[in-house]
C-alpha cells in the first residue's frame, strides 16, 4: 500500500460517484482484485464517505438566512466570521478515522504512523473484539431456500 494505490483508489472510486454512479467497486481489492486486504477495505471505507459527502448538494434552496449572508457577504468576503457560517459549518466538516490531520511535530512525537499502520490496527482490533449477530431462524430458512432453489436452476 503506498502513495500510488491511494491515488488509483482515488480516481476509481471517485469519478464514478461524481458521474453519478451509486455502487463503488472494488473496496480491499488489491494485486489487481486477485486479493483483499482488510487494511485497504477500511482506508478505501474512509475514501468513500469522503466522495459520498461531494455527492450532498449545498443546502441554501430553503434556507432564506443562508441566501441573505450570500448576498451580504459577497464572493470575496469573509464567511467565517458570520454566525450562520459557525452555526452550520460542523455539519459540513469532513471526519475521518484513518487520515491523520494533525501537524506534522504532533503526528511524529505520536510515533508518525501512516495510514496503512493505522488500518492495519484498527483492523487488528475489529476482528479481536466485534461479535455479529446471529441471523434469525427465518432469514436462515430463507436463504436456504434461495440457495437449494439456485443450485437445482445449475443441476439442470
Amino acid at each position: 500500500m503506498d502513495v500510488q494505490i491511494g491515488h488509483e483508489k482515488t480516481l476509481t472510486g471517485l469519478m464514478p460517484v461524481l458521474a453519478g454512479a451509486d455502487l463503488i467497486y472494488g473496496l480491499g481489492m488489491i494485486d489487481m482484485g486477485m486479493a483483499i486486504s482488510y487494511e485497504q477495505f477500511l482506508m478505501d471505507a474512509e475514501f468513500v464517505r469522503m466522495f459520498k459527502r461531494t455527492e450532498r448538494p449545498v443546502e441554501t434552496d430553503e434556507d432564506a438566512l443562508a441566501l441573505e449572508v450570500i448576498k451580504a457577504v459577497g464572493p470575496a468576503g469573509n464567511y467565517l466570521s458570520q454566525k450562520h457560517t459557525l452555526k452550520h459549518m460542523r455539519d459540513e466538516i469532513s471526519t475521518t478515522t484513518l487520515i491523520d490531520r494533525r501537524m506534522r511535530e504532533s503526528w511524529e512525537k505520536s510515533g508518525a504512523k501512516d495510514m496503512p499502520a493505522a488500518a492495519r490496527e484498527l483492523a487488528e482490533k475489529i476482528l479481536a473484539e466485534h461479535r455479529g449477530e446471529l441471523l434469525s431462524e427465518e432469514v436462515q430458512e430463507k436463504l436456504t431456500e434461495i440457495i437449494k432453489r439456485e443450485e437445482a436452476l445449475l443441476c439442470r
